[in-house]
């Protein structure tokens, strides 16, 4: 197991954006992810999410666990997430596990800021 995960946190206004620069989102990180995450949305209490998947070229189960945490957190402190820039094979999870129907995704970051700069 890794014990680094390569990432970056941004905050534009009242939006958190999340960019996971790794090219997998498995078992290998999904921990360390889940860790951030939790840390992060708790302690800067934010409300609405954006995790840009732009890198990510393979996801698997754990690395939906992640996201899903976040989204239960996101969702525990009334706000809303957008999944951001998904390549086609985590896209297509995504929608295979039938998860798009709660976690809303956009093609750009741009798209998923503009949506929740809108709310």
């Amino acid at each position: 197991m890794s014990d680094t995960v390569d990432f970056e946190l941004k905050k534009r206004g009242d939006v958190a954006i999340f960019k996971l620069n790794e090219k997998r989102f498995d078992s290998q990180i999904a921990g360390l992810v889940k860790g951030e995450l939790t840390i992060f949305l708790n302690a800067e209490e934010i409300n609405k999410l954006i995790i840009d998947l732009s890198e990510v070229e393979y996801c698997d189960s754990s690395g939906l666990s992640a996201i899903l945490l976040a989204f239960r957190i996101i969702q525990s402190n009334e706000g809303y997430i957008r999944l951001a820039a998904p390549q086609k094979s985590v896209r297509t999870l995504i929608e295979i596990s039938q998860l798009n129907r709660v976690l809303p995704m956009t093609e750009t970051v741009e798209d998923a800021e503009n949506e929740l700069k809108a709310i």
